[in-house]
């Protein structure tokens, strides 16, 4: 294997732009078949991970290098922060590429789907592996558009440690407090990189004042910057007291100097480092009890004196605890301050066996894994990302899928390099690996090595449960910890070309739903048309192409429609009787039900039962009952839209003997029906939150505007030359509107939207949309 390695590395050269079947052909010994390193070229790449130049390391530190040189980072902003960029920069300093992709330019990496080629955005999350400075860096490049949040929720769920980018002008963004929340949720250390350093209005001071204000975090500033907007050229690192500047002739930004800072050649510079530094071992020195006392004990007297190995120590200790942020600044698109931010990767965020997964003693070393992406390729079929939290992955091993109930076995095991995949004996532990042949296995589900593992490691957490004194709920939630998938705010028909292609239309789209959980598909049982409900607009445009790019069928979509919910506003009480023979067998169901509005918000219904409901009865008919009130639930009388905020209490279920389940449903359901007529009832519409940003002279328009659309002005706020306006609007009321906002403001307005609450309807507004619906029924 290291023979065919070190073969591979010296003709690199000459087969970087071959495709993999002319590697196919060449001569291979037998000994080799079992392990061999299969490589799929579509750009210059330079090289394998660890195959850097002719530096040849053994096949195991190829492969799996220690657990403690391993870090996997997620790279998450707003839209437009310069994520990809920031990306394809870190990608071409360590090796990987030989050319700077420009998402402008559509040839970026991570960004590998036609569809984010064309638009200048990330939709899917892309992994890439590299290695930097003898590490190993599995990162995610993940979207920053609202649309596409749970990309990025299921992302997070299987990192170590994430960079958070900012725009420098912009500060804290509506969607960078979104993941923030995010990354807050699945406790996940981070450092903070103010990019575009050298656009017009970059401002180091504002940016590290928003996140302060707005992310309520501790900033702990590693580095200054040299310079700001046009005048940017390069940054101090505090740590060290050094300058890095980079050399203007310099195209790709790979040759920059670092040079000691002296008092002597710009003594205000000095002056600035200095005090930064002394602050910077103050705020450490407040968050961490063992710097504190090796501060006051050998350095109280001069904080010069203090090593920078000690204080990098210090920050990483911080870091993973999640108590400070370091925060360094650059521009990705100028290549200037990325090798740092590199540095600063390796150094502060955590290796995985610094993070503390409770449910990984329960495994004692055995195989556990979490599935938490997967994706369809034309020639392999689907390929399931997957991040190995203990034990070992190797092709042809049969694992057991938890959440599935079910066991499959692994054909090929892959490292993920954005679209590249170069094919691996195995993979341990702290690892993101792909794998192929796994035909059950979907996004969040638990992969363990059997169903027996599967078992001792459920008794192992109940056992820790009871003596800890815990519910056993709270230890199976952390064995299956899955994606916590919203619910979708549009909705439009899809019609194949003709009927003919309905099965294929159907296959493609059960393709895409494994994919992409947070799109629902679903059959509308009076037109019998397929209906197709989204995050967004650009949601189901890419749906939409994705299904004519990559299945070859060119659908027609309906109108877009808002996705509206229902409830009831008073108390009422319905009887039903079901009574049907059926061959040679008598079905009779009587049903006495009340349907009450809820205290607190639920998207499901909460089911009751009266005391007169015998317990003998509810064994043996209760999920039949449940399965009728949801089905019942799932259609509205207004509009047919789902039933939320309601309370159904049975009171009342006599049942004759040999009565189905079905029909036992049937009743329940077509009562709940019933009921939900009688009562009072309210539509209830997705309110978003929508922050736009505008400079002042097209503020005005803009706020006349939004009070057409019914919205709700929470607050204006100022940043920097830029007005900000933060407001509740009706979804319905602002489809279209970034069509109209260019408009307004000749494009120089951008704006964010996100559903916050579903909100009851004013009556007038109510009469208007049903009179509406039932003019174009």
């Amino acid at each position: 294997m290291l023979a065919y390695l070190r073969i591979f590395a010296v003709n690199h050269q000459k087969i970087s732009s071959l495709h993999i079947n002319n590697m196919c052909c060449c001569k291979r010994r037998a000994s080799l078949k079992k392990s061999e390193l299969h490589v799929l070229f579509g750009r210059n790449y330079s090289s394998l991970p660890g195959l850097i130049g002719n530096d040849i390391k053994s096949l195991h530190s190829v492969i799996n290098p220690p657990i403690a040189k391993i870090r996997n980072i997620g790279i998450m902003a707003h839209i437009d922060a310069g994520k990809t960029t920031t990306t394809e920069r870190i990608l071409y300093y360590s090796g990987y590429t030989r050319s700077l992709g420009d998402v402008d330019d559509g040839d970026t990496v991570t960004d590998f789907m036609a569809q984010e080629r064309e638009r200048g955005i990330t939709i899917q999350s892309a992994a890439v592996t590299f290695d930097w400075k003898g590490y190993r860096i599995n990162l995610i490049d993940t979207p920053g558009h609202v649309d596409f949040t749970l990309e990025v929720e299921r992302c997070l769920r299987v990192l170590d440690g994430a960079v958070a980018v900012f725009d420098a002008s912009a500060g804290v963004e509506a969607q960078t407090l979104t993941v923030w929340r995010q990354a807050d949720k699945h406790k996940i250390p981070r450092i903070c990189f103010l990019n575009k350093m050298d656009k017009t209005g970059a401002s180091f001071n504002y940016a590290v004042e928003s996140i302060k204000e707005k992310l309520k975090a501790k900033p702990l500033l590693l580095q200054l910057p040299i310079g700001e907007a046009k005048t940017f050229k390069g940054v101090v690192d505090i740590v060290n007291k050094e300058k890095l500047l980079w050399n203007s002739n310099s195209d790709d930004g790979k040759d920059f100097e670092r040079k000691p800072l002296l008092e002597t050649s710009d003594t205000e510079l000095f002056k600035k480092t200095i005090e930064a530094r002394n602050t910077l071992i103050e705020q450490v020195a407040d968050l961490d009890d063992e710097f504190a006392d090796l501060v006051l004990g050998e350095f109280s007297e001069n904080f010069d004196l203090l090593p920078a190995e000690k204080l990098q120590t210090a920050i990483h200790r911080v870091t993973v605890a999640q108590v400070a942020v370091p925060v360094l600044c650059g521009s990705a698109l100028k290549n200037k301050g990325v090798q740092p931010l590199l540095d600063a990767i390796t150094m502060y965020l955590p290796s995985p066996e610094e993070r503390n997964y409770e449910f990984l003693q329960w495994y004692k070393g055995d195989l556990c894994a979490l599935a938490f992406k997967v994706l369809h390729d034309k020639q392999r079929g689907p390929v399931v990302f997957m991040r190995i939290y203990s034990g070992m992955l190797k092709p042809q091993l049969a694992i057991h899928n938890i959440n599935g109930n079910c066991t499959e076995r692994i054909s090929r095991l892959l490292l993920p390099f954005a679209d590249q995949h170069v094919e691996i004996p195995s993979l341990t532990a702290g690892n993101i690996a792909l794998t192929v042949g796994l035909k059950q296995t979907a996004t969040g589900d638990t992969i363990v090595s059997s169903k027996s593992s599967a078992l001792a490691a459920a008794r192992q957490a109940k056992r820790e449960g009871e003596k800890k004194h815990k519910q056993n709920r709270e230890a199976d939630r952390l064995l299956l910890a899955g994606v916590e998938i919203p619910e979708p705010v549009f909705f439009c028909t899809i019609e194949p070309p003709s009927v003919a292609k309905q099965p294929d239309l159907d296959r493609a789209l059960k393709c895409l739903q494994r994919e992409d959980p947070s799109l629902k598909v679903r059959l509308d049982p009076d037109s019998g048309q397929t209906i197709l409900c989204g995050m967004g607009e650009l949601h189901i445009e890419i749906i939409h192409d994705r299904i004519k790019r990559e299945y070859g069928l060119e659908t027609y979509l309906g109108p877009l429609q808002v996705a509206y919910r229902e409830t009831i506003l008073n108390s009422v009480r319905a009887t039903d009787t079901l009574d049907r023979i059926l061959g040679d067998k008598r079905h009779l169901v009587t049903v006495e039900l009340e349907a009450r509005p809820t205290e607190k918000p639920s998207v499901v219904p909460v089911i009751e039962y009266g005391e007169s409901v015998s317990e003998d009865l509810l064994k043996a008919s209760q999920e039949a009952i449940e399965n009728g009130i949801h089905s019942a639930c799932l259609q509205g009388p207004l509009l047919g839209s789902p039933i939320q905020d309601v309370v159904i209490t049975l009171h009342s279920l006599v049942i004759h003997p040999g009565t189905s389940t079905t029909m036992i449903s049937a009743c329940v359901s077509r009562c709940v029906q019933k009921a939900l007529k009688k009562a009072d009832k309210q539509v209830l519409e997705p309110l978003m939150n929508l922050e736009v940003t505008v400079i002042r002279e097209y503020l005005s328009p803009v706020l006349a505007d939004l009070a057409q659309r019914r919205g709700n002005i929470q607050e204006i706020q100022t940043r920097q030359d830029n007005k900000v306006v933060i407001a509740f609007v009706p979804l319905a009321e602002i489809m279209g509107y970034s069509t109209v906002l260019r408009t307004l403001t000749s494009g120089s307005a951008t704006f964010a939207i996100e559903l916050s609450t579903y909100q009851a309807m004013s009556p007038q507004d109510q009469r208007t949309l049903l009179t509406r619906r039932s003019g174009s029924s």
